[in-house]
């Protein structure tokens, strides 16, 4: 029987794509959330143009489109030199060839516009509900809340993130990895800076085990830092621990004023590590499945994050609607996204190890060929981001 009501476990990006895209097929959707209110932390994200399209597809892209920033270029530069390494063109060029916009987002803003189009579609979302298990039958499945209350559905989705409580319900607890990198982020007034100081580009400033990101928001309003350090060891895996401004301005000292302005201009900051965690066994069991961080998580090094769990909504409310088998379309489902999103996952610790880059040997055989290629062959170095920005995924 297909499924008629589907619960979700996880309010944030992946949940909320996933519960807009299923409620325009028509299907009862009931999202969960731990939180007693939506909101996310004042950071931002970038959109490529594979996510746009499907931003689209739930109607909304224009409200994303009317509060981002479009970068005319992604830039890699040496944080000591300030020597271009690589320069793209985005923008219009990037609509000409992919056919959407790459955008710039404040992830609260990113956050209010897919909540809109999931209730707009009429998904019911449930806050202050803590998802502690899963329970299904050969007919139904159900999300177990604190409290002993049961959400009942035909299946369960679980878009609870890199913890996810629905992923170790299926498989068992798993061991977060510390990868051997700290991250700050966080924003800084455009008016705080002198003019000229970032370029309206998304820049990567590279060195010796680390780098630092920037990039506009708020249709230029405001800059966004993300700055990453390599270290021996982490505790705490916390994405809200506060840092202190001071300390990632040390950690970049010496660098071009381009970069450390950004810096000097931060009065608060957040820290913390990245972890990872190893490949579930399957990304679904029965009438129970996976999405987003819970099965794939990445290193935010390619920007991919939200933009995958967008194609994992996407492909589910292709196949799961019209499904008889619920647990064939998920094994569908899995079969569809997880070549795309391990590759994905392989390309962001490439370019960890590409933005690290240590010693003037490493760093000349990696950087120099980039370079070059770039320069001389622009359309070429456009053409190697086909697979990603380019792929549609099929409604």
């Amino acid at each position: 029987m297909k499924p008629r009501r589907i619960a979700i476990a996880g309010a944030g990006l992946a949940g909320l794509y996933a519960a807009a895209a299923l409620a325009r097929r028509g299907v009862e959707v009931v999202v969960v959330e731990r939180a007693a209110a939506l909101g996310e932390a004042g950071a931002g994200i970038q959109i490529s143009p594979n996510g746009a399209r499907l931003l689209a597809r739930i109607g909304a892209l224009t409200a994303v489109e009317a509060a981002a920033f479009q970068p005319e270029a992604a830039e890699i530069r040496l944080g000591v030199s300030g020597a271009t390494v690589l320069h793209l063109p985005l923008g219009a060029v990037a609509e000409a060839r992919w056919g959407a916009p790459y955008l710039q987002v404040h992830r609260a803003d990113l956050l209010a516009a897919v909540e809109a189009a999931a209730r707009n579609a009429g998904a019911a979302i449930r806050l202050g509900a803590a998802v502690t298990g899963v329970g299904q039958t050969p007919t139904g499945a159900a999300l177990l809340l604190e409290g002993g209350e049961a959400v009942e559905a035909d299946v369960v989705i679980g878009a609870d993130g890199v913890r996810s409580t629905v992923r170790t319900a299926l498989f068992g607890p798993v061991e977060p990895r510390f990868t051997g990198q700290v991250a700050w982020r966080g924003t800084v007034p455009r008016a705080a800076l002198r003019p000229g100081t970032v370029h309206p580009t998304a820049t990567v400033w590279v060195g010796p085990g680390r780098h630092l990101v920037t990039y506009y928001l708020r249709r230029g309003d405001l800059v966004n830092f993300v700055a990453v350090e390599e270290r021996s060891e982490w505790r705490a895996e916390d994405w809200s621990q506060k840092g202190d401004p001071a300390d990632v301005r040390a950690a970049f000292a010496g660098w071009r004023p381009g970069a450390t302005d950004v810096l000097a201009a931060a009065e608060t900051c957040l820290l913390w590590g990245l972890f990872d965690r190893p490949a579930p066994p399957a990304w679904s069991s029965g009438r129970v499945a996976l999405m987003g961080d819970a099965c794939h998580p990445m290193l935010p090094f390619m920007a991919q994050g939200a933009v995958q769990a967008f194609e994992d909504g996407a492909a589910l409310a292709r196949l799961l609607p019209q499904a008889d088998d619920p647990a064939a379309a998920f094994r569908a489902y899995e079969i569809a996204r997880r070549p795309r999103a391990t590759r994905v996952q392989a390309a962001a610790q490439a370019n960890a190890r590409l933005f690290h880059a240590t010693g003037l040997v490493d760093r000349f055989f990696r950087y120099a060929p980039i370079a070059l290629g770039a320069r001389l062959a622009p359309r070429f170095a456009l053409s190697r981001l086909d697979w990603l920005y380019g792929h549609v995924e099929a409604a």
